[in-house]
C-alpha cells in the first residue's frame, strides 16, 4: 500500500468558505441568520431554509445578492421538503459543501411530564432532532462528493436540565449522540460535529442586567455570532481533522460549580 501523503492544513485563510455552498435551516432569525451571514461572509453561498416564508426571504435579502443567498421555504421535519431543499441548493449552486441543522423549536419548557402531550413531544422530536436525521440522509451524497460538513446545533441543555423540559433536553442529547454516529457512518468523506451553544441573547442585548453577564467566567452573555464563527471554522478546511465531537459554547457556565447559599 502506497504511503499516504501528509495533509496541507490552512491554519489561517481570508474566506475560508471561498466558493463552498452551505445549507442553512432555521434562517430567519438568532442564530440561524448570523450563520448564514457568516458563511457570506467567510466567501462562502447560502441556501437559506425556515418554515417562516415572510421572514426568512426578508433576512436573505438583508443578508446578500440572490446569486449568494436562495431562500426556501421549508418545513423541516416534512421528508419531502428536506429532500427539495438539498434539490434546491444543488439547483441554485450546482453543489453543496455544508448543512448546518440549526431550526428547532427553542421554547424548552413543557410542563409537568406527567402533563405533557404525546403530540407535542412528538412535534419537537421531529422539529428538533429527526429532521437533522433528514438533512443528512438526503445531503449526504453531494456532501460526499464535496467532501463536505454537517454541523448540528445542539445545547448544554443535553448535559444540564431545568425541570419541566424533557422534551427539549431529548432532542439535544439526541443531536450530540446523532452527530457522533453520522460522523462514523458517513467519514472520512463528510465530517460531522455538534455545537452546544449556551445563553446566546437572540434579543434586546442591552436589556440584560449586570448579574446575567457576571455569572459567565468570560464576563458576558454570548450572541449569535458566537456560535456563527464556530460553526463557519468547523465547515472549513482548517477542522479537517475534527469529527465526531461536541463543541460547547457556554461562556465557561458548565464548567462553574455553582452552590446556593
Amino acid at each position: 500500500m502506497a504511503a499516504r501523503r501528509r495533509p496541507r492544513v490552512s491554519v489561517v485563510s481570508a474566506a475560508p468558505l471561498a466558493d463552498r455552498v452551505v445549507l442553512v435551516t432555521g434562517s430567519a432569525h438568532g442564530i440561524g441568520a448570523a450563520i448564514a451571514a457568516g458563511v457570506l461572509a467567510a466567501g462562502g453561498r447560502v441556501l437559506a431554509a425556515d418554515v417562516d416564508a415572510e421572514a426568512g426571504a426578508a433576512a436573505a435579502a438583508r443578508l446578500g445578492a440572490p446569486d449568494r443567498i436562495v431562500f426556501r421555504r421549508c418545513d423541516v421535519a416534512r421528508e419531502a421538503q428536506a429532500k427539495a431543499a438539498v434539490a434546491a441548493a444543488l439547483r441554485a449552486f450546482g453543489r453543496l459543501d455544508g448543512v448546518v441543522n440549526n431550526a428547532n423549536i427553542a421554547g424548552p419548557v413543557t410542563g409537568p411530564v406527567a402533563q405533557l402531550d404525546l403530540a407535542e413531544w412528538n412535534r419537537r422530536i421531529a422539529i428538533n432532532l429527526t429532521a437533522a436525521m433528514l438533512f443528512a440522509k438526503h445531503a449526504a451524497a453531494p456532501l460526499r462528493a464535496a467532501r463536505g460538513a454537517i454541523v448540528n446545533i445542539a445545547s448544554t441543555r443535553a448535559h444540564q436540565s431545568e425541570p419541566d423540559t424533557e422534551a427539549y433536553a431529548a432532542c439535544k442529547g439526541g443531536l450530540v449522540a446523532l452527530s457522533h454516529a453520522l460522523a462514523v457512518s458517513l467519514g472520512p468523506a463528510v465530517r460531522v460535529n455538534a455545537i452546544s451553544p449556551g445563553w446566546i441573547e437572540t434579543g434586546d442585548y442591552a436589556a440584560l442586567r449586570r448579574i446575567d453577564h457576571d455569572q459567565h467566567p468570560v464576563g458576558r452573555v454570548g450572541v449569535p455570532d458566537d456560535i456563527a464563527a464556530l460553526c463557519v471554522f468547523l465547515l472549513s478546511d482548517a477542522a479537517g481533522f475534527i469529527t465526531g465531537q461536541e463543541f460547547v459554547a457556554d461562556g465557561g457556565m458548565t464548567r462553574k460549580m455553582i452552590y446556593r447559599e
